[in-house]
């Protein structure tokens, strides 16, 4: 009986944590995408992307009011082109330190930290994740990221990952 006590304090705070949210901020390499990048003879050519983690940032908005923010490292068309597809109208590409990105959201949104949700897997995140709200990692996100990681899901990232930190927190919020 101590573990299902455990459990259901664990539950208890993750379900404090995400009825807060207002919005999500994710990585795009090592979250969305399964940390392959395929190159051809001009640099770049695509990334793979889950069509489930799409549904994720779409589920969140319709049922929750929730809206999805990209914060990446690369400079890449194809993360412009994913985050139009998926109607994400605020991404930010190139960013070197994502936790002054994540000041400028909260600014120009009006959100406190409580309210933003972030997932992340890798050195990149850490600063960025320990200002927000609710974080998650993919389950092969780094080690010293599942360490303070509030969630680490069981799926890997760019299969489905994101859409599993989604059903979480609709899932929280919808219980309410």
């Amino acid at each position: 009986m101590v573990i299902d006590k455990k459990l259901e304090n664990k539950n208890l705070h993750l379900k404090e944590k995400a009825e807060k949210i207002k919005v999500i901020l994710t990585d795009v390499d090592g979250v969305l995408t399964d940390t392959g990048i395929y190159y051809g003879q001009t640099g770049e050519a695509f990334k793979r992307f889950s069509v489930r983690d799409g549904m994720g940032v779409e589920r969140l908005r319709k049922y929750a009011g929730i809206e999805t923010i990209i914060i990446t490292g690369e400079n890449s068309n194809t993360v412009k082109t994913r985050a139009e597809k998926l109607k994400i109208t605020e991404f930010y590409l190139g960013v070197n330190k994502k936790e002054e990105v994540f000041e400028i959201i909260k600014k120009k949104n009006g959100f406190v930290r409580e309210e933003i949700a972030y997932i992340g897997d890798d050195s990149n995140d850490f600063d960025v994740m320990q200002l927000c709200g609710f974080t998650a990692t993919p389950n092969d996100g780094m080690n010293f990221i599942k360490d303070i990681a509030d969630y680490i899901c069981e799926s890997k990232a760019g299969y489905g990952a994101f859409r599993e930190f989604a059903e979480l927190i609709l899932a929280f919020k919808n219980n309410s």
